[in-house]
């Protein structure tokens, strides 16, 4: 069983090292507290081992160790200002990335499960910081979409909605609600969803106009918006005419701005 402490720091085993400056914090998960040796040595590891799924500002990397399969996200070292604001006033999005699974496992919603937070300072100010956690085994985003024909993937589209709307009713809102965080699978005939990148959420009420303005990033023609609006809104009790102005209306604010900075490697319709 999954027993998680507080997120409190003196709830968790720290550890702090000074070298030539640098300080590290390494912050572990009590379940994985027989890793600690390997965990702390990730930062000399990173470069050299693993198997790289995404490189760009940040940096993902699948590693194995004592049989496990464990995802470790090295963040890239922010702007000045934002050093500043991550190195005394909030916290970095690693740390919010460890801490805010327990909110979302309690209340019965998967998300690969922390193992660590590892935070590097120089001179006080954060530098590179990492945040460790399972592999997920779901092979599937909503990538695949972009261009799918809704009667390929509506069984796929009824169930999202109405996870969608469990999650929502829930109080669980993620502010990245975009493709390649959202994972999922077939398992024993049903389809399981993972949430993925999740340093950024909101857990307050969330309203039904708010609901549907969450899907504004994910990829899919019209009718793939049409059956989500309409399983969303049955699931909420909300008015599906209502939810599919909502939705597309949403969709479309989101869709024309990014287009003007970016390439869109699917057909967008509005």
């Amino acid at each position: 069983m999954f027993v998680w402490h507080k997120t409190r720091a003196c709830d968790w085993k720290d550890r702090k090292y000074n070298i030539l400056k640098l300080k590290m914090e390494v912050i572990i998960n009590p379940e994985f507290e027989y890793l600690r040796e390997y965990i702390e040595s990730i930062p000399k590891r990173f470069q050299s081992e693993g198997q790289s799924i995404y490189t760009g500002r940040n940096q993902i990397k699948v590693m194995s160790v004592d049989g496990l399969e464990i995802n470790v996200k090295r963040y890239g070292i922010p702007k000045l200002f934002n050093r500043i604001i991550y190195s005394f006033f909030r916290y970095p999005k690693g740390r919010r990335a460890f801490d805010y699974p327990k909110l979302l496992l309690e209340k019965g919603f998967q998300t690969p499960k922390p193992i660590a937070y590892i935070e590097e300072r120089r001179y006080g100010l954060i530098s590179h910081s990492y945040f460790i956690s399972l592999q997920c085994p779901y092979k599937r985003n909503f990538y695949e979409f972009g261009d799918a024909n809704i009667g390929d993937c509506s069984d796929v589209v009824v169930a999202f909605a109405q996870y969608s709307a469990r999650l929502h009713e829930a109080g669980i809102l993620h502010r990245d609600y975009s493709p390649g965080n959202i994972l999922f699978d077939k398992v024993n005939d049903k389809y399981q969803f993972s949430l993925v990148d999740i340093n950024r959420m909101s857990f307050e009420k969330i309203s039904v106009k708010a609901g549907c303005a969450n899907f504004s990033r994910l990829w899919g023609q019209i009718p793939f918006f049409e059956l989500l609006a309409k399983e969303y809104a049955i699931a909420r009790d909300a008015d599906e005419d209502q939810c599919r102005k909502w939705i597309l209306a949403y969709r479309k604010i989101f869709w024309k701005r990014f287009v003007k900075k970016h390439k869109i490697k699917y057909k967008l319709d509005f």
